[in-house]
């Protein structure tokens, strides 16, 4: 149970969070790890504390882009530089548990599966927990995935023997989801692992806290991804949004 894992972070002005992200990866339990951070041009001092970790800590990798190319991009020249076996994606603002890779990994080899992912607890800006927790179907098949997406960008990893190393689409927006779809229309269902494993970072100028935004980038999925005309591109808009407001919410757990 000790193959390498590639952390794959983009990073764009995160100064004021990346301290943290880089921390709870140097804390895993799990230590076969290799964490690689594209930085998309940051204006701010992002750079300099991860180039400060950097120099300490061997298996911190950083790569610098020459301008400012979006999140896709930034994560695809990650991708092109790992050589883990599993392929983890993590966020520059977010924070891991010190066990997720190794209950993660495990839960891999148990369950005999190639990609999981798991539930995450809220915080805000500031660090502060807010007492909400993201869980998800213990069993997640394609048709699910399609209407909603359940995956936490932060909690997701695949094995990349199996799958290959998958590049990002080039949408500036949803690569997660549509990175997922792509993984799930090959193998069809996965399971997650039923707990907390991470800290996803609610931020006041984040997509998700957008909720039309979120709207005319999730209906992007299916009119650019999927290739659909307009009018089934709505309709199938009309059954996201109601798995969004009556059936996802079931998921979303006062702790």
């Amino acid at each position: 149970m000790n193959e390498l894992v590639s952390i794959i972070i983009p990073a764009y002005n995160t100064e004021k969070f990346i301290r943290a992200t880089l921390v709870s990866v140097q804390n895993q339990t799990y230590n076969n790890w290799e964490m690689i951070l594209a930085d998309d041009a940051s204006t701010d001092q992002t750079v300099s504390i991860i180039e400060e970790f950097a120099q300490k800590d061997s298996r911190i990798k950083l790569f610098k882009l020459e301008k400012n190319s979006g999140n896709g991009v930034a994560r695809n020249t990650a991708l092109e530089k790992a050589s883990g076996k599993y392929i983890a994606y993590l966020d520059a603002d977010d924070v891991w548990f010190p066990e997720k890779l190794e209950k993660q990994i495990q839960f891999l080899k148990t369950n005999n599966l190639r990609f999981t992912f798991s539930f995450y607890d809220c915080i805000d800006e500031e660090g502060n927990e807010l007492k909400k927790r993201v869980e998800a179907p213990l069993k997640l098949t394609y048709k699910q995935l399609f209407f909603c997406n359940y995956v936490g960008n932060l909690t997701a990893i695949y094995d990349a023997d199996f799958f290959g190393k998958i590049a990002l689409p080039d949408s500036q927006k949803r690569q997660d989801w549509r990175l997922w779809l792509t993984i799930l229309k090959q193998i069809r269902e996965t399971k997650p692992v039923p707990e907390p494993l991470a800290f996803y970072r609610i931020r006041k100028d984040s997509i998700s806290s957008s909720k039309f935004k979120l709207i005319k980038h999730n209906f992007g999925v299916y009119r650019e991804f999927h290739k659909f005309n307009f009018v089934f591109s709505v309709l199938l808009m009309m059954r996201f949004l109601f798995t969004q407001l009556i059936i996802k919410p079931r998921y979303i757990k006062k702790i």
